[in-house]
């Protein structure tokens, strides 16, 4: 069972994209039922917010099924509960350690960082679309982050 949690600042845009991207993804390969996947925030900003408007308008136009899902903050005591812990930029490593102190199995992965087949290393950020307006862009990275990630997670099995 692989278990990842996608986390981004407030869990309405980006990481939610990305739990939407990837269940589609691991449905369409027929490996559903290797996964759990889930996202949160590291701010309680959105805490009980839908999905963002946006996010769900760019998953709709690309056929992907959009989550149900209400924004979340993540807790120290759910570490445990993950293999992964997938962030979206700088800042969200930065509310990650916030929140824990410190990564003691190397869990916390930024998503660019599978495209380079380097994961755990530095990489791209992607930019948050609740401040650039810019859902296609998140789109192109999240959709390419994702399958990097899967591809990852096929070579490791």
């Amino acid at each position: 069972m692989n278990k990842i949690l996608f986390i981004c600042h407030g869990n309405i845009c980006r990481s939610t994209m990305a739990e939407s991207v990837m269940k589609d993804l691991v449905c369409k390969a027929g490996r559903q039922y290797e996964f759990v996947i889930d996202s949160a925030a590291t701010s309680r900003d959105e805490i009980g917010n839908p999905v963002h408007h946006g996010t769900v308008r760019k998953l709709h136009k690309e056929g992907v099924p959009v989550c149900e899902h209400h924004a979340r903050q993540f807790r120290a005591s759910e570490y445990g509960n993950w293999d992964l812990i997938v962030y979206m930029d700088d800042e969200n490593l930065g509310g990650l350690h916030r929140i824990c102190r410190e990564d003691p199995e190397g869990k916390f992965v930024k998503l660019l960082s599978f495209v380079d087949g380097n994961p755990g290393q530095n990489a791209a950020n992607i930019a948050d679309p609740w401040y650039t307006g810019d859902f296609d862009a998140t789109w192109r990275d999240v959709l390419s982050g994702c399958k990097a990630l899967l591809a990852y997670l096929a070579k490791q099995s």
